[in-house]
């Protein structure tokens, strides 16, 4: 072998698990494993078939051994009391010896040293000799297991081992955070709907990865009317998902504070987001506030990509931007658009994860396919126009989606 390296696989995940040691009496093993060893008790459970499982491991819970009393006069009565193969591994061997002598462990002889010649070609580093301390002792029914010192070996493989056992720890943790923050996440988007009486709308959002920086809300402004939002935050990942939070929460704390002025809104919620991250942190933003009774819909574009208007009559219109992304400086205004709806049309506001998701030619689906798709749903109830426009999304792209995909649909009722 070129390196000890070898010897340990880091993927997938394999460790040796549990070896037979056969016993007399079970209390007795226990309290010798337990107690004079100071192993900890793994299992002690009953079998359906009505035996007893019985198993301990020690300290660093590694393996285990399963400590069986076969029936008196069966074939597996012949391997109590012989050599197990077993070799237990410590920094420290005289210390571990002359601690488990004193607690009753008969050890074959006093530890030894082990000396092996090895050479470049094995390990790292230039040829010579290493050392092993070792020695054996016996549990109660003479079974016999070795223990040995870190030599370069042993030491390498402990090390690799570690490292292993600590990464993959690592990768738990941090997968039960990201499932965690997945649903505090979902938790921000919209959980209740506010009851406007002539505008339909829905929306969702596909996130990449477990979280992600895509954010739309719908909002009770108060006075009959209705606001909706789609942001998108520059980046992916944890960073952007919190990026989206402070938003999220700065938009909506600020919606009570500034009445009937989407102007003024937008100012203090630029205002906040700046001061709250780091430079060269944005996010784009479409601010729609609609009045129920008027059907009067004012709109802020602040960087984002132009939202549809498809009339009734088949013309469209596109809601470009109004001002600068948010977050990027601190002097920052914008100018509000206002148009009217008017019944059976439909507006749809929407991430760059729809209409940059790209096919095996690398195509993208585009604003046209969007445009079209809303086309031929447009006669749909709003939350079926999203699961239709989705699937041909999906479909066209056909692989792993590399951004988020958030999309809303409102139409004039």
């Amino acid at each position: 072998m070129s390196s000890s390296r070898s010897l340990i696989a880091i993927r997938p995940h394999l460790r040796l698990h549990t070896v037979n040691i056969y016993v007399r009496d079970l209390e007795q093993s226990l309290n010798f494993y337990l107690g004079q060893l100071e192993f900890d008790l793994a299992f002690d459970a009953q079998l359906q078939s009505g035996d007893r499982w019985v198993a301990v491991a020690p300290p660093d819970g590694s393996a285990l051994l399963s400590l069986i009393a076969p029936a008196p006069g069966s074939p597996a009565c012949e391997l109590i009391g012989r050599p197990t193969g077993v070799v237990f591994v410590t920094e420290d061997v005289i210390a571990k010896y002359a601690g488990w002598r004193r607690r009753g462990v008969r050890f074959s002889y006093s530890p030894r040293l082990r000396r092996v010649k090895y050479d470049a070609d094995q390990f790292d580093g230039a040829d010579g000799v290493w050392g092993g301390v070792f020695t054996h002792f016996k549990d109660p029914d003479g079974n016999s297991f070795a223990l040995v010192g870190f030599d370069k070996v042993t030491g390498e493989i402990e090390t690799q081992r570690r490292l292993a056992a600590e990464k993959l720890e690592a990768e738990r943790r941090t997968a039960q955070e990201l499932e965690i923050a997945k649903h505090v996440q979902a938790r921000l988007f919209p959980q209740t709907l506010p009851a406007i009486q002539t505008l339909e709308y829905a929306g969702t959002c596909i996130q990449a990865r477990q979280v992600g920086g895509d954010y739309y809300d719908f909002l009770d402004l108060g006075g009959s009317r209705f606001g909706l939002v789609i942001g998108d935050i520059a980046g992916k990942g944890i960073a952007a998902a919190l990026l989206m939070a402070n938003l999220q929460a700065n938009l909506r704390a600020q919606c009570a504070t500034a009445f009937d002025q989407p102007r003024r809104l937008l100012q203090g919620v630029n205002q906040v987001f700046h001061g709250n991250t780091a430079e060269g942190a944005y996010a784009t933003l479409f601010f729609a506030e609609y009045e129920d009774h008027t059907r009067r819909l004012r709109f802020a574009n602040c960087g984002h990509l132009p939202a549809l208007l498809l009339r009734k009559d088949g013309n469209v219109e596109r809601l470009e931007s109004t001002a600068t992304v948010l977050g990027l400086f601190g002097e920052w205004d914008t100018t509000v658009g206002e148009l009217h709806l008017c019944c059976g049309d439909t507006l749809a506001v929407y991430t760059d994860g729809i209409t940059e998701s790209f096919n095996a030619s690398g195509d993208d689906f585009g604003e046209l396919r969007l445009l079209e798709s809303l086309r031929r749903h447009r006669h749909l109830p709003c939350d079926q126009i999203l699961s239709a426009i989705i699937d041909e999304v999906r479909t066209f792209s056909s692989q792993e989606e590399h951004d988020d995909i958030t999309l809303t649909v409102a139409k004039c009722r």
